[in-house]
């Protein structure tokens, strides 16, 4: 199954569209240390969502990505951060008033926490049938990705580090608590998504090789990650096979 490079930080949509606002990177330096920060995205539509915030060394590009939306950080309604790594959660502290999603922890403004099913593996939605955050275990235990359905291109997946990068086999295991865990999540992610944000690296498209998917059952997958049904793990496995001989 080939996955192909995305052209273009924006990906266009109604009500919704994503636009990458900085796109991560990932360099090992010669001392054997890396230089790292997260992918910021910004989803523009009724509900203004941010996932993922970027390092504290990256404020002022986080600022400058979204005035050139027209965004103020009090605009932001929810901010998503896939999971607790400073790379990813860094710049929190400039949305004291949007609801936060960090890993499966749900919280609203003034440190009121939220009971959700997101740590048994149940989706928390943020805008029915638009919006829905997805448990996506492995890089660690708690690490979730934001389903953008419905955009002009398909259903995006922001996914976090689920994905380093869109070449990120022999990577991403060395990266992970949870191999086992995260390969299942990445195959599930293959199933249901038609352009994925990783965490380091520019957005991809997914191809199945005339796989169709019928409308509205993305969730079938889902329920087997979960063990209440059976019929998509063959097919998700597959295409993970497939990817990784790529």
């Amino acid at each position: 199954m080939p996955l192909a490079p995305l052209v273009g930080p924006v990906i266009a949509g109604s009500p919704y569209s994503v636009v990458v606002l900085q796109e991560g990177y990932s360099v090992r330096l010669p001392d054997g240390s890396t230089r790292a920060d997260g992918t910021i995205s910004l989803v523009l539509g009724p509900h203004l969502t941010l996932v993922d915030t970027g390092g504290p060394w990256s404020r002022e590009r986080l600022l400058e990505g979204l005035a050139k939306q027209g965004v103020s950080p009090g605009d932001i309604r929810h901010v998503v951060c896939t999971h607790g790594h400073s790379d990813h959660v860094g710049n929190l502290n400039l949305f004291p008033q949007a609801g936060l999603i960090v890993g499966t922890d749900v919280s609203q403004p003034g440190g009121r926490y939220l009971p959700t099913g997101l740590p048994q593996g149940v989706p928390y939605p943020l805008h029915a049938g638009h919006l829905e955050v997805l448990p996506t275990p492995g890089h660690t235990g708690n690490d979730v990705s934001l389903m953008v359905r419905g955009t002009a291109q398909g259903n995006v997946l922001v996914a976090g580090d689920l994905f380093e990068c869109r070449d990120d086999e022999g990577e991403w295991q060395s990266l992970s608590e949870h191999p086992a865990r995260q390969a299942e999540s990445r195959a599930h992610a293959l199933c249901i998504a038609d352009i994925i944000v990783p965490g380091h690296g520019a957005p991809f498209r997914v191809f199945r090789q005339g796989i169709e998917r019928p409308v509205g059952q993305e969730g079938v997958c889902l329920d087997d990650l979960y063990g209440s049904a059976k019929t998509c793990r063959p097919l998700c496995a597959q295409l993970m096979q497939s990817a990784n001989k790529r």
